[in-house]
């Protein structure tokens, strides 16, 4: 029931970012997906197209449809397998048109790297920042809710969505 989707932007290549299933759904649609470094692989594989495909690096960014997609850090891992962790690229996301910003975290343990993108890019309209990995054990690679918190001012964040709680 949703209208026609342009494109999907994609954090990082885990089982819970990247779903074979919605993405065999997007084949015979025109939408085009941007992931950071080597994530492409996999859509590939699926049977996706190259010329629906955009990979950046942290810091680069690509201009479509006024607007900008810029990858941006976020402490995390990637792979799909035991054997093929970190191979590929994780990341944050900033979407932006020279009238609003949003910020997506994608998965991420809270460091510096809120504050750098908030001086860099921020404030940011709207943020989206993971919340609620209670797990200590996930402190690295998950912000813990008061760090959400302390993300979403260091962005500079005028309005907090958290995203992706309950997960575990």
């Amino acid at each position: 029931e949703l209208p026609e989707i342009h494109f999907i932007v994609i954090s990082h290549d885990h089982y819970d970012h990247l779903d074979k299933e919605t993405i065999d759904f997007f084949k015979s649609k025109k939408t085009k997906f941007i992931t950071p470094l080597g994530v492409t692989s996999h859509l590939k594989e699926w049977g996706i197209t190259e010329d629906r495909l955009t990979e950046l690096d942290w810091w680069n960014s690509v201009n479509t449809e006024n607007l900008e997609f810029i990858l941006t850090p976020a402490q995390h891992f990637s792979g799909r397998k035991g054997s093929n962790q970190n191979k590929t690229l994780w990341g944050s996301w900033i979407l932006r048109n020279k009238n609003q910003s949003l910020y997506f975290s994608g998965d991420s343990g809270y460091d510096t790297h809120f504050k750098t993108i908030g001086d860099k890019y921020g404030p940011f309209d709207i943020a989206f920042i993971e919340n609620g990995q209670y797990d200590e054990k996930w402190r690295d690679v998950h912000v813990l809710p008061e760090e959400t918190a302390q993300a979403f001012i260091d962005l500079k964040g005028k309005r907090l969505v958290p995203v992706h709680w309950g997960m575990f």
